[in-house]
């Protein structure tokens, strides 16, 4: 069993031991969380290294073979998202210092923060349905508790929702994967990937049902049009260090299922697939159009959030394409946007939440006056801002560049325009957070400043310029991950490397398949 695989896994887990070993110590559950995250942030590392060395690595647990164990896949694109979840789960904890209370870490803030992290690394390295399935759950049952942790009114009522939401998510997904395995006789995805062809041409409907109950699924979890009311009436209940991890790592979780998922169904459900190109349009214009329209800074946030997985979505649908370069392209550009995404909405959220502490208030009527007082923070969010409208020479200039190339490249005209009009009403909305929270005087009914101390500037303002400097470093170097994304996207349209990895010793045509009717 590949060490380096399975470590990115134990040391949440140990990680999340180790603070319930300490729960009656409160002042130690942090220590301990920040060693259990740095740890695992090297571990992740290593692994990452690995893969670029050596290519895509396998644990297959309890010496079984797939496909008929529980195997572990990395690749570039499962390496390098473990690894930034990692670094904003390191990230989280040292900002949590600053900002999460007493009574939340009693409460269990940094075992349900190491839960999720488990889950999350999880649901990235797992090579097969089922257990992508349970690593959701784990995730979501971290997340559930986190998001109502605070026990107020807004968070008991935004958690209600996201739960029925999700736990329908994962009713749909439990019905396509049976489907999937009905079908099949597998849930391992590289054996799947090239099962389903000859299962689609003698049992097309039963083939195309699956796929639309796991596209709906993870549709779900990702926020996809129309199936995201759950996103923007939750994700401001929390503290918005928990904000910032889920609007970081959580919903990048969905896309990343579904473009694992469109290039198994490829080219058994490519209607489907096809119908992704429109989703992704709406997604964007109906996300930014509500944050124009609101007047609070993490629902602002949050719509975008919406607005952006539209992006991410174009991609999936271009697998669809006959054209093996769009596919590879329109891959690529959207493991860009995922990395580019989850760094910038991480540090939007950081900043607000310093803002909110600043200021005692998240509503742009009672709030003002902070460029003179934190030109620092500032400036963070001016390159944040900058960067998620995708102007030059930042992350999302070139991360929005190659979404609008792929689609252009596939004819997408309507995926195209909405992206290029929700670009400039991005930049629209945010700029209004500039002006109403930094730019403009401090009304009179707003509160009694509050200053930072100087713990509370390196524990907030560390991760904030952290977070900044990589969004700088995207965009003045691109190279790096433009390589990264290439390689991860021609990984994803190979099913036979893949199959040759994860089982070699098991050809595809001895996996048995269901030959009678459904």
């Amino acid at each position: 069993m590949n060490a380096n695989v399975t470590l990115v896994l134990l040391l949440p887990l140990t990680g999340l031991v180790a603070s319930l070993l300490v729960w009656r110590r409160p002042q130690w559950q942090t220590p301990v969380a920040a060693v259990a995250s740095s740890l695992h942030l090297v571990a992740a590392t290593a692994l990452l290294l690995e893969v670029g060395r050596h290519g895509t690595q396998v644990a297959h647990v309890g010496s079984w073979p797939a496909p008929y164990g529980i195997v572990l896949v990395v690749d570039t694109l499962s390496a390098l998202m473990v690894w930034l979840t990692a670094l904003l789960g390191l990230l989280t904890v040292l900002t949590s210092a600053a900002e999460i209370d007493r009574r939340q870490v009693e409460l269990g803030f940094h075992p349900l923060l190491q839960l999720l992290l488990f889950g999350v690394c999880g649901a990235f390295v797992t090579g097969d349905l089922f257990n992508l399935f349970v690593f959701f759950e784990v995730m979501l049952m971290g997340s559930f508790v986190l998001l109502a942790l605070d026990g107020g009114r807004s968070q008991l009522e935004g958690t209600v929702k996201y739960v029925a939401l999700n736990l329908f998510s994962s009713a749909l997904f439990l019905i396509g994967a049976g489907l999937a395995y009905r079908l099949t006789r597998t849930l391992n995805m590289a054996h799947l990937h090239l099962a389903l062809p000859e299962v689609a041409a003698s049992h097309p409907t039963a083939t195309l049902a699956m796929g639309a109950f796991l596209l709906l699924a993870f549709g779900v979890k990702a926020g996809v049009f129309p199936l995201y009311f759950w996103l923007p009436t939750s994700y401001h209940t929390p503290a918005p260090v928990i904000s910032a991890l889920f609007a970081g790592v959580l919903t990048k979780v969905g896309v990343y299922a579904l473009l694992r998922l469109a290039t198994v169904l490829a080219p058994a459900s490519a209607p489907l697939l096809r119908g992704m190109l429109w989703v992704a349009a709406l997604t964007m214009l109906c996300g930014v159009l509500g944050a124009v329209s609101q007047k609070h800074v993490r629902r602002i946030l949050g719509f975008h959030s919406l607005s952006q997985i539209g992006y991410m979505i174009v991609g999936v649908g271009l697998v669809a394409s006959p054209d093996p370069s769009v596919r590879v392209l329109g891959l690529a550009s959207t493991v860009l946007y995922l990395v580019h995404h989850l760094v910038v909405k991480t540090n939007l959220y950081l900043v607000g939440g310093t803002a909110r502490l600043l200021l005692g208030s998240e509503e742009l009527a009672f709030t003002g006056g902070l460029a003179r007082r934190t030109p620092w923070l500032a400036a963070a969010f001016l390159v944040s801002v900058f960067s998620l409208a995708g102007l030059p020479p930042l992350s999302g200039f070139w991360a929005k560049l190659a979404v609008l190339q792929a689609g252009a490249l596939a004819s997408a005209w309507p995926a195209v325009m909405a992206a290029a009009l929700a670009g400039v009403l991005t930049l629209v909305s945010m700029l209004k957070i500039w002006h109403e929270v930094f730019w403009k005087n401090a009304p009179s009914t707003a509160a009694s400043p509050v200053a930072l101390t100087r713990r509370e500037c390196w524990l907030r303002g560390l991760p904030i310029a952290v977070l900044a400097v990589g969004t700088l470093s995207i965009g003045l170097w691109p190279a790096p991950l433009y390589d990264l994304a290439e390689r991860a996207a021609a990984e994803l349209t190979d099913p036979a490397g893949a199959l040759r990895v994860v089982a070699p010793q098991v050809p595809v045509e001895a996996i048995p398949m269901e030959t009678d009717s459904p």
